[in-house]
């Protein structure tokens, strides 16, 4: 296995809920991210998948140092940069960058193309062989841009090749790691294929490492190496695609897989699994699991005692799962149908 590039262990973000009409006065807390160990390898692409709500893009912040954890630790090669000051933080900003979810809201619309990629070069004084221009001009054409959209403004683009800008920008620094938050969720699905083969053409040519953040259980398969599957602020399964798609272990993964579309098995199609209830608040997430209010398997001892990530009976090395009670190994998800523009 290659060096650890990123690492986060007992991440924590809580978002302060306030109350009151004329003092404000804290009244609870948002626990988006609650204790979140992860590891991202050099040149390795990590899915971090999950419902909407349930803490991704908030983690996939938090790694980047947009957002100030108000617990646990984020080490960079080695080295502690949870409360890492801006000072001390410039010359990781150049290794660790992010692609947003947005590409109408992600480019100013007042500055060209030009402008934007160049960016991170000015912020950080670089001038690069050739001037910046010439710099720009090669990304453009890396990400399958014209040159000559050097001048033009973010409107006279559509979604997809907006997005082409943002990745052309994430590669301005020559980082080791981008965080890629929801990249195509924003997009048409005719246009998804392209920036998803094209971010993974990126990931062999340049042995970039991604933390790729998505709730399309088919892209994340062709594009990560390795699986997190989050619920509720917590990471409750983690392992390779194969052994995760193949051999899921926690009920929450089993009910992910089963409704991914177009899904079939040997006997004609797989039943669907229907969650009980809504995502619980996660300003008073359940005691113990916090998956159970919804899990068919939940007995007493999922509401007092917390599930720890750990490598089952039967797992495969690195294949870790928090539940009391998981599903024996199967054959579940080795038949998910993949879009065929995504198939290699």
């Amino acid at each position: 296995m290659s060096e650890e590039l990123l690492e986060l262990s007992g991440l924590e973000k809580h978002f302060p809920v306030t109350g009151g009409l004329i003092f404000k006065r804290q009244i609870g807390k948002v626990h988006a991210v609650d204790g979140v160990d992860l590891t991202v390898h050099a040149g390795e692409a990590l899915g971090l998948v999950g419902e909407s709500g349930c803490g991704k893009s908030t983690t996939g912040r938090l790694a980047a140092r947009l957002l100030e954890p108000t617990g646990g630790a984020i080490r960079y090669r080695g080295r502690d940069i949870t409360h890492a000051s801006r000072k001390e933080l410039k010359p990781i900003r150049s290794e660790i960058q992010m692609i947003f979810q947005d590409p109408y809201s992600s480019l100013n619309p007042r500055h060209t193309v030009g402008t934007i990629i160049s960016g991170p070069m000015e912020i950080n004084g670089i001038e690069p062989p050739g001037g910046r221009e010439r710099r720009v001009k090669e990304l453009l054409e890396t990400v399958g841009l014209n040159p000559e959209h050097y001048n033009r403004f973010p409107h006279e683009f559509s979604g997809g090749q907006r997005q082409r800008i943002g990745v052309a920008r994430a590669l301005a620094l020559n980082p080791k790691l981008i965080v890629a938050d929801e990249p195509v969720s924003a997009l048409d699905v005719s246009i998804q294929a392209q920036v998803v083969n094209l971010l993974q053409q990126l990931q062999k040519e340049l042995g970039i490492a991604f933390l790729f953040i998505a709730h399309d259980l088919a892209i994340v398969r062709h594009f990560s190496q390795r699986v997190a599957v989050m619920y509720l602020g917590k990471i409750v399964e983690i392992a390779d695609r194969t052994s995760l798609y193949e051999r899921p272990r926690h009920p929450y993964t089993h009910a992910l897989l089963s409704a991914v579309p177009e899904a079939t098995t040997e006997k004609g199609g797989r039943e669907r699994i229907r969650l009980a209830g809504d995502v619980p608040s996660p300003i008073d997430p359940p005691s113990g699991c916090r998956f159970r209010t919804r899990c068919w398997k939940a007995q007493d001892k999922c509401a007092t005692e917390e599930p720890p990530l750990v490598r089952l009976e039967g797992n495969e090395e690195g294949h870790l799962t928090a539940c009391h009670f998981p599903e024996e190994p199967t054959t579940q998800g080795e038949n998910v149908v993949l879009d065929p523009a995504l198939r290699g």
